[in-house]
């Protein structure tokens, strides 16, 4: 229930529909999970949608402004624990910024867990990001391979996996294509 005090939020109608799907689709995981995506948190997670880069949650401040409306960073900073807690943004360590999960955009993401593995371990779904070091840009990858060989390293230590992201810097293909000196490999 919104109270009288708190404004409607400044964005929905500028969103597309593409975006509002999304939305309603992140309701939906929520939902299944038994969590609430309230008006902030959709708010919140509706900019990130929108913005088609990684994004600060000092940014996330700005772009919640208005007259009558000032949102406190630990406001934010709650709504964002949500949406990575839920799965559907991931933090960026490298760039201190958030994306939306791609996961999120499959139409199975909202029936929850989509892959086999014993349900007596944590669903574990391994953050893998290509970060661009010219222009910024993050490409989230899925490559079962990486999650697996991280999972029986893990396993040969005796380590229990509690969340992961792997980060990995260069340029992409565009940056790349620009650039007249040739490639240099560091592995």
């Amino acid at each position: 229930m919104k109270s009288a005090t708190q404004p409607a939020l400044i964005f929905p109608e500028t969103l597309s529909p593409a975006t509002q799907a999304l939305l309603d689709r992140a309701e939906a995981l929520c939902t299944h999970q038994g969590a609430r995506l309230t008006q902030q948190r959709r708010e919140i997670l509706g900019l990130i949608l929108s913005v088609n880069a990684p994004v600060g949650a000092y940014d996330l401040l700005e772009q919640m402004k208005s007259p009558d409306r000032r949102p406190a960073p630990p406001t934010v900073y709650r709504a964002l624990d949500f949406l990575l807690e839920h799965g559907l943004i991931h933090r960026i360590e490298r760039l201190s910024a958030f994306v939306p999960c791609t996961h999120l955009l499959h139409d199975d993401h909202a029936a929850g867990c989509d892959h086999d593995h014993d349900h007596d371990s944590i669903c574990l779904h391994t953050a893998q990001f290509l970060i661009c070091r010219s222009c910024k840009s993050v490409i989230e990858i899925t490559n079962p391979s990486i999650l697996e060989a991280v999972r029986a390293t893990c396993r040969e230590q005796g380590f229990v996996i509690q969340s992961t992201s792997i980060e990995i810097e260069g340029l992409c293909a565009q940056c790349a294509s620009q650039r007249k000196t040739p490639a240099h490999h560091h592995l």
